[in-house]
């Protein structure tokens, strides 16, 4: 009997547009002076998410997961920031790290799937949750 290889759904234009629009809009928000946690959970998420599934799947894209890693480490700082101070913004400093990490994950979704990119959403939402509640 032959064995059944998994449904692969690739992710669509719409969905790529979906992510870039949470990243892009959170960034110009930041830019424009208008960032908020809303807009910070959104990049964050975006860009963690991506982050995750590249790792899940072994990814073979030179330096990937290397300006993920920095743009969510950019992001932590960002946070620790806002948390600390209620401001949410980033500095002229924080832009680079973040504008590569989101030119990447736009480069990157497109070689992952919806169903890795959805079981990815789910488990790290599940994640926060978890730790919030803890």
């Amino acid at each position: 009997m032959k064995k059944k290889t998994p449904l692969r759904v690739p992710v669509t234009q719409g969905l790529k547009d979906i992510y870039a629009m949470d990243m892009h809009s959170a960034y110009q928000a930041a830019c424009l002076g208008q960032f908020s946690v809303t807009s910070f959970g959104r990049l964050a998420a975006a860009i963690s998410v991506v982050r995750t599934a590249l790792e899940q799947k072994q990814t073979k894209i030179p330096l990937s997961l290397e300006t993920l890693d920095a743009a969510i480490e950019t992001l932590m700082a960002v946070r620790k920031r806002g948390d600390e101070t209620d401001v949410w913004e980033l500095t002229e400093s924080d832009r680079p790290s973040i504008l590569e990490g989101i030119a990447m994950a736009e480069q990157c979704i497109g070689t992952l799937d919806v169903a890795l990119l959805a079981m990815t959403a789910a488990r790290l939402l599940n994640d926060v949750c978890g730790e919030q509640a803890g």
